[in-house]
């Protein structure tokens, strides 16, 4: 279970206390219906010091839950990569950063770039009591996604739930303004059909540019699944503080967070031979696993029986995401 840090939780409190639980659970039911109809933005989605707590007490836990879910398993599959630097694009109130620090200690410059005022301020009253240097000491830049502006400049590039907030006609211009300077791209949007459609699209782009995919595939061949018949995604879970569970009036002491990703680098990564792409079913002596593969792609329904003795016991372990 992804827990946000400790100084983050606390710092999160103290800004969320400043403001009526009522108008909080107004602005977070407006900012949910409008993140759930999945329209390109016109105009910035975070209007107020209230909708800018609402976001950070509404979003920054689940945002932190998968973008560290995504940088952890890069960071398995690239075990040489050590960033120095981090540009976060589109970043709001800097949950990626605090997932990159706590996944890679070699940070020691981390850039955030952020449009709304009110977040950028949020941000870093929130960085400022930080555990980790990197996060206590980023820098936070106001700026748009701007393809038009020099590359982002970094080791790690982060862009989290923004590709559905730009209109279709610019997003493979920001995929390729992403990648040029980058040495490792992280693209992450939510765990929907349509979210997926965006990461398929970016990761084909980015393999054109002579990117390969760290994760989560195993090859950096033509994503295999049918678009409208599937998609492919993962899940985070993470858990419910009190005040949590008061503004999204809900009543589980957890929740999932699902989110569809590609990272790619400038380097080939060790992947693995296949993915877990679906929940293993597990049943008495055998498990069954879907898995995408580097030679076969799809291949639903792999059982494995407990004749199989090491590779029963690890997929008995196995979770959806892991590779295989």
């Amino acid at each position: 279970m992804a827990v946000l840090p400790d100084d983050l939780s606390s710092a999160l409190d103290d800004e969320l206390a400043r403001h009526p639980l009522p108008r909080l659970t107004q602005s977070v039911d407006r900012l949910s219906t409008r993140y759930r109809q999945g329209d390109a933005a016109t105009s910035p989605i975070l209007t107020s010091d209230v909708d800018v707590a609402a976001y950070a007490g509404y979003r920054m836990p689940a945002t932190y839950a998968a973008v560290h879910a995504v940088l952890a398993e890069a960071a398995s599959r690239a075990p040489g990569f050590e960033p120095r630097t981090q540009i976060d694009v589109g970043g709001g109130t800097g949950a990626a950063v605090w997932a990159a620090a706590a996944v890679w200690p070699s940070l020691a410059k981390c850039t955030v770039l952020e449009q709304v005022a009110g977040a950028i301020g949020l941000g870093k009253r929130l960085a400022a009591g930080a555990s980790l240097p990197a996060v206590r000491d980023a820098q936070w830049r106001r700026g748009l996604v701007d393809p038009a502006a020099p590359a982002p400049d970094a080791d790690l590039v982060t862009l989290s739930y923004v590709l559905g907030e730009l209109p279709d006609a610019t997003r493979a211009d920001v995929v390729r303004w992403l990648a040029g300077s980058a040495g490792t791209v992280a693209l992450i949007e939510p765990g929907t059909p349509a979210g997926y459609e965006r990461i398929r699209a970016a990761r084909a782009q980015l393999i054109e540019l002579g990117r390969h995919v760290v994760a989560p595939c195993p090859h950096d061949a033509a994503c295999p699944i049918v678009p409208g018949e599937d998609w492919c995604h993962f899940a985070a879970r993470l858990p419910r503080s009190g005040l949590h569970r008061r503004l999204k009036a809900a009543t589980l002491g957890f929740e999932d967070e699902k989110f569809a990703y590609v990272v790619a680098s400038r380097s080939e990564p060790e992947r693995p031979a296949a993915r877990i792409i679906r929940h293993p079913k597990k049943h008495k002596g055998w498990v069954a696993l879907d898995l995408c593969t580097s030679s076969d792609g799809l291949t639903p329904g792999v059982a494995v029986s407990k004749k199989q003795g090491a590779q029963y016991r690890a997929a008995r372990d196995a979770e959806w995401g892991d590779g295989w």
